[in-house]
């Protein structure tokens, strides 16, 4: 709406100056002066309004002073092509910034309108924050899920690209965990709420991106405190040249050097480097958020490049977090029928290698087989199933029954099986490793990150296998969350002055090492609330190999960044300099201004792009 008014305005003005360009003189004045009112009228009126606010040296200052003086001395055509020109660039900044926000504004369209809740056997809408933990509420197909829950009936397919990036469509049924924000694509869906609309995932993410931009990078603070002190010096250098030349050099006009100092003032504004700035850190940010990965300010994009040390907690970000049978090797018997009789003796158990048994059986459990079911605490399970006695659990059940086992070197966990006191052969269980896990070490390395680390609470065998696998210069394992804390200290203190450190962790234990690490980025498809909270990244995919993208973003944004600076402050120095030399005209200095900020505004939209970033 903002674009479209200041476009009929530089429409009206510009054809008011073109009609005053052609008719007799005693209208000349009136056209220029409406013209004028009609293309730069709300700059006047804003400079205005600032003065009285205390913001006196600002840019709309700068071209009401200019475009005055210009009038003042007769010069009216280039009083009003500065400021209509003025008026071109700031509808391409406008034309940027809307660019540039709508990859983080449709982000808000994942804000829901309405939630339908069951009540008794109706079916009415409320507003999401209406809604209690508990309550039962129902998404119809192309329906966004509106509030955390669990799915409690029904079978569907869900849309889940506005929260991680990714387009395939992932399948939920009774039990799956779903999150708001999500798109609901084919079947009815009754999803029982497991936390409020405040605490949801959608509302915390929006929260993520609104306050994104009141986190500024060094390069942000550095320009808006360069502005602040510039366009004073420029005010008074301006003035000097204006009132001092004619005063003390002979046959010197004041018409003239008024007009050199007119053109100073209008190329010394800096509006390329105000704008384009914060402009490509907004577009790195939207870039990012397209891919999956939601950065919580500026300064943190910034801190990104500057990363030497990549430490990882295991479970949950490097591996899988969930168990899974990898290998099961009977003696006397199938293979089959060993996972069977596994699968039945932990059937009454929620642990998770119960779990995983059950998943790897895969099919329905009758009950009625299992006559008896012991837990025996710190050994494992006894069952009799259809009539045998099953025992299975760790080695020292085994030594505990008196049944010579298995004792190989193996990664993972094993669930030995004795059947009527004979050894029946075992399951070995492990966590497994991401399937993109490898690729991010291998990508992190080739971004020239100088040592990558992995800190974990497993057992040193296992801790050191996944390390091998994937390459990693150093592992510790055995560690408890205080643990993690000060090898990470000791890590800070390793690595360079400028350089950062980054951790990333996705459970709860690893709040407290995202909040001490100088960038802390963390699993947010599965990860704790915890350590969505306390970092500065969330990769919304659960893909390691993210952070790589994320850091040739943060890379090249900075590159962009510099690029802007470079081009603007040596574009400006030098036609300042011709400026202040009479070489420059009002024209000239019109696209030092205007022209530097629109090819700075383009580029800074180049930030945006992250189809080429690996």
């Amino acid at each position: 709406m903002k674009s479209k008014k200041r476009l009929k305005r530089i429409i009206a003005g510009g054809l008011l100056f073109a009609i005053a360009s052609l008719v007799d003189d005693r209208f000349k004045l009136i056209l220029y002066i409406l013209s004028y009112i009609s293309a730069g009228g709300d700059v006047v009126l804003k400079a205005f309004k600032n003065i009285l606010r205390g913001k006196v040296f600002d840019e709309n200052f700068l071209m009401t002073i200019a475009t005055f003086g210009a009038f003042l001395i007769g010069e009216y055509p280039e009083g009003i092509a500065v400021i209509l020109f003025y008026q071109v660039g700031e509808y391409f900044q406008d034309y940027a910034v809307n660019q540039s926000r709508k990859s983080i504004s449709s982000l808000m369209d994942i804000r829901p309108d309405y939630t339908n809740v069951k009540r008794g056997k109706e079916v009415i809408k409320v507003e999401p924050d209406e809604v209690k933990i508990g309550d039962i509420i129902v998404i119809k197909a192309g329906e966004r899920i509106p509030l955390d829950g669990k799915v409690i009936d029904g079978n569907s397919m869900v849309d889940t690209s506005a929260l991680t990036g990714e387009s395939l469509p992932r399948e939920c049924s009774i039990d799956s965990e779903v999150l708001s924000g999500c798109i609901n694509v084919n079947g009815v869906l009754a999803v029982q709420v497991t936390k409020e609309y405040e605490d949801s995932t959608v509302s915390k993410i929006l929260d993520l991106v609104e306050n994104a931009s009141s986190k500024k990078s060094n390069s942000e603070n550095f320009i808006t405190k360069f502005a602040k002190y510039y366009t004073p010096i420029v005010v008074i250098v301006a003035a000097i040249i204006a009132i001092i030349p004619p005063m003390v050099i002979d046959g010197a006009q004041f018409s003239d050097w008024v007009y050199r100092a007119l053109t100073f003032l209008v190329i010394s504004c800096p509006c390329a480097l105000v704008i384009s700035v914060p402009l490509s850190f907004f577009g790195g940010i939207g870039g990012a958020s397209k891919a999956g990965i939601l950065i919580k300010g500026s300064n943190y994009l910034e801190l990104l490049s500057q990363s030497e040390i990549v430490v990882f907690d295991k479970t949950g970000t490097l591996t899988k977090g969930v168990f899974k049978v990898q290998e099961i090797n009977p003696k006397g018997m199938s293979k089959s029928s060993l996972l069977e009789l596994t699968t039945y003796a932990e059937n009454y158990s929620n642990h998770p290698i119960s779990i995983s048994l059950k998943e790897a059986y895969g099919k329905e459990i009758d009950g009625s087989k299992v006559t008896e079911s012991e837990e025996i605490a710190g050994h494992g399970v006894r069952a009799v199933i259809n009539g045998n006695i099953v025992y299975a659990g760790n080695y020292k059940l085994m030594d505990k029954i008196g049944v010579k086992y298995f004792k190989g070197d193996v990664i993972g966990t094993v669930v030995h099986v004795a059947v009527n006191d004979k050894y029946a052969g075992y399951i070995l269980i492990s966590d497994e490793i991401k399937s993109d896990s490898k690729d991010a070490i291998r990508k992190l390395k080739k971004s020239n990150i100088k040592k990558t680390v992995m800190l974990t609470g497993d057992a040193k065998r296992v801790g050191e296998q996944v390390a091998n696998e994937l390459a990693m210069d150093l592992v510790y394992t055995e560690l408890l969350p205080v643990d993690k804390v000060e090898k990470v200290e000791a890590l800070l203190k390793s690595k360079s002055d400028k350089g950062k450190l980054a951790f990333v962790g996705d459970g709860i234990n690893d709040a407290p090492v995202l909040a001490r690490s100088d960038i802390g980025i963390a699993m947010g498809g599965l990860g704790s609330d915890a350590a969505i909270e306390a970092a500065d990244i969330v990769i919304m995919t659960d893909e390691p190999s993210k952070i790589a993208t994320a850091m040739n973003i943060s890379k090249r944004t900075l590159k962009i960044v510099k690029q802007n600076i470079i081009f603007a402050l040596g574009v400006k120095l030098i036609v300042l300099i011709l400026g202040a030399a009479g070489v420059a005209t009002m024209w000239q200095a019109v696209f030092a201004d205007v022209g530097v900020s629109v090819i700075a505004i383009l580029n800074a939209m180049r930030a945006l792009n992250i189809k080429n970033i690996n």
